[in-house]
C-alpha cells in the first residue's frame, strides 16, 4: 500500500507541473470553499476527537497540552483564521517560475537558475487537524504533491478532512491524489523507505517522533525535534517590556514549540528587575524552576508553592506547559554561551536597551530565529507574513525557522541555446581556437 502510495503521488506530482499558477488557485478556492461548506461535519469529527482525547487525559494516557493542540475550536474564531490562511496562500505571489540568476554563456548561449517544487512532501504531524489544511494549501499553491499523517488523536478529523479535500480536488484540473493521507505508524515505516518517489519529509511533533524519522528516513529531512526557547534579560533591560515579552512568550500559548522554557537574566539585575519579574510569573501562575542565586533574591517574597529549585535537566526541558527555568548569567556573552549549548535552535530573544549588546546577541546566537525586545511567538509562518506554514525548521538546508512557500521550493538550472549549430564545451576552454566563456549577466531574461 505504501508504495502505491508513493507512486500515485509522483504521477500527481509530474502531471501537476504542466498546470499554471491560475490552475493552482482555483484548486485553492475550491478546497476553501467545500471545507467551510462542511464547517459542522468537521467541527463535530473534531469533538469526538475531543471526547476520547480527554478521556485519555483523564485515564493519564495523554498530556493536557496535546489535547489543546487538537481542538478546532480552541478559539471562536480558529476555523475561520484556518480558511483565511487558505485564501492569503493563494494570493501570494507565484514562487515558481522565477529566475534567480541569469548570465550570457557565449553568444545566443544563456543560462538560467529558476525555481521549481522540490517534488513529493511526506509530511508528519501530531494532534493539530488544522496543519492538515495548512498543508494542503502550501503544497498545491507550491506546486508540490503532499502525503499527510496525522496523529492518532485526530483520526475522525483527518478522515473528514481527507474526504472533503479530496472530493474538492477532483473538480479541479489537480489530480485527486495530489494530496494524500495515511493513518498507521506502519504506513510511515513503509513511506520512509520510497525514497524512489518521495523527496523530502518533514515532521512537526514530539522530540521522539522527530528523532525517530531522522532516523529512518531514507530521503533527507526537515523539521525540528524541540521547540526549547529561551530568553535573556539583558543588564539594560527595562522591567515593563521584560514583562510584557516574557508574560506573552510563555503564557499566549504554552503548548507552542515557539513558547520560551528558559529565562537567562543578567546578575545584575538579580536584586532590582528580577524580583518584580518572579512576581508578574508567579501572579500569572507560572511555575518558576530557579537556579540557587535566583531562588535567593526572591527571600522577600512571600512562600510560594511554584518556586522550585532547578535542577541541570530544567535547562535542556521543553516543558509545554506553565513552567519556566531561571537562572543568571555574567553577560551577554554568557548568555549566548548558554543558548548555544542547550536550546534546540529554533528561537531566541533578549531584552535590551544596548544596540552593542543587542548586535552582539543576534550575530553570536545560532538559531533560527533571533528577537531583540520581542516575544518568542513570533516565530510563526502566519505572522512573518507567510499565509501559514508547514512546519518550523532549525536545521542548515535551504529552508530555516517557519517554512513557508519559499521552504518548499527549490531550483533547476536551464541552459537556452539558439544558435544554428549547436553547442558542445569542446568549443571552449584556454588555447588556440578555443572559446572563452562570457559569463556576462544578462539585463533581460528570456526562459522557457
Amino acid at each position: 500500500m505504501a508504495e502505491q502510495v508513493a507512486q500515485d503521488a509522483r504521477r500527481a506530482f509530474e502531471t501537476a507541473q504542466l498546470l499554471t499558477s491560475d490552475q493552482r488557485i482555483e484548486a485553492l478556492s475550491a478546497l476553501r470553499a467545500a471545507l467551510a461548506s462542511a464547517r459542522d461535519e468537521i467541527l463535530a469529527a473534531n469533538a469526538r476527537d475531543m471526547q476520547t482525547a480527554n478521556d485519555g487525559v483523564a485515564a493519564g494516557k495523554l498530556s493536557g497540552s496535546l489535547v489543546k493542540r487538537l481542538n478546532l475550536r480552541s478559539s471562536p474564531t480558529k476555523f475561520d483564521e484556518v480558511l483565511q490562511g487558505i485564501s492569503d496562500v493563494a494570493s501570494l505571489p507565484d514562487p515558481l517560475g522565477k529566475v534567480t540568476y541569469a548570465t550570457k554563456m557565449d553568444e545566443d548561449l544563456e543560462l538560467y537558475r529558476i525555481s521549481c517544487p522540490i517534488g513529493v512532501l511526506l509530511v508528519i504531524f501530531e494532534a493539530r487537524p488544522e496543519v492538515m489544511i495548512n498543508i494542503a494549501a502550501l503544497a498545491i499553491k507550491s506546486g508540490n504533491a503532499a502525503i499527510l499523517k496525522g496523529g492518532k488523536e485526530s483520526l475522525e478529523t483527518q478522515e473528514c478532512l481527507t474526504r472533503i479535500m479530496s472530493d474538492a480536488l477532483a473538480k479541479t484540473a489537480l489530480p485527486r491524489n495530489f494530496i494524500q493521507t495515511v493513518s498507521t505508524r506502519e504506513d510511515i515505516a513503509a513511506l520512509l523507505h520510497q525514497d524512489k518517489y518521495i523527496d523530502l519529509v518533514m515532521p512537526r511533533g514530539s522530540n521522539s517522533l522527530v528523532k525517530y524519522i531522522q532516523q529512518e528516513s531514507r530521503m533527507a529531512v526537515m523539521g525540528h525535534a524541540d521547540g526549547l526557547c529561551s530568553i535573556y534579560l539583558d543588564q539594560s533591560a527595562q522591567l515593563a517590556k521584560a514583562i510584557k515579552v516574557v508574560i506573552d512568550a510563555k503564557i499566549s500559548y504554552p503548548a507552542a514549540c515557539n513558547a520560551v522554557e528558559t529565562l537567562l537574566v543578567h546578575k545584575s539585575l538579580l536584586d532590582t528587575l528580577w524580583p518584580e519579574v518572579a512576581k508578574a510569573l508567579l501572579a500569572s501562575n507560572i511555575e518558576l524552576r530557579l537556579a540557587p542565586e535566583c531562588r535567593a533574591a526572591l527571600h522577600a517574597l512571600p512562600q510560594s508553592n511554584l518556586i522550585l529549585q532547578a535542577t541541570p535537566e530544567d535547562f535542556d526541558t521543553e516543558f509545554l506547559e506553565l513552567k519556566l527555568a531561571v537562572r543568571s548569567v555574567e553577560s551577554t556573552q554568557e548568555a549566548i554561551k548558554h543558548i548555544n549549548e542547550h536550546s534546540s535552535h529554533h528561537t531566541d530573544a533578549i531584552i535590551t536597551e544596548s544596540e552593542q549588546d543587542a548586535r552582539l546577541f543576534c550575530r553570536g546566537v545560532d538559531s533560527a530565529g533571533v528577537f531583540v525586545n520581542a516575544s518568542t511567538r513570533f516565530a510563526d509562518g502566519f505572522r512573518y507574513g507567510f499565509g501559514t506554514e508547514v512546519g518550523v525548521s532549525t536545521g542548515k538546508t535551504h529552508a530555516r525557522g517557519p517554512v513557508g512557500l519559499d521552504g518548499l521550493i527549490i531550483y533547476k538550472y536551464q541552459i537556452k541555446g539558439e544558435g544554428q549549430t549547436g553547442y558542445a564545451t569542446l568549443d571552449y576552454g584556454v588555447g588556440e581556437g578555443l572559446k572563452p566563456y562570457l559569463h556576462t549577466p544578462l539585463s533581460q531574461h528570456r526562459p522557457y
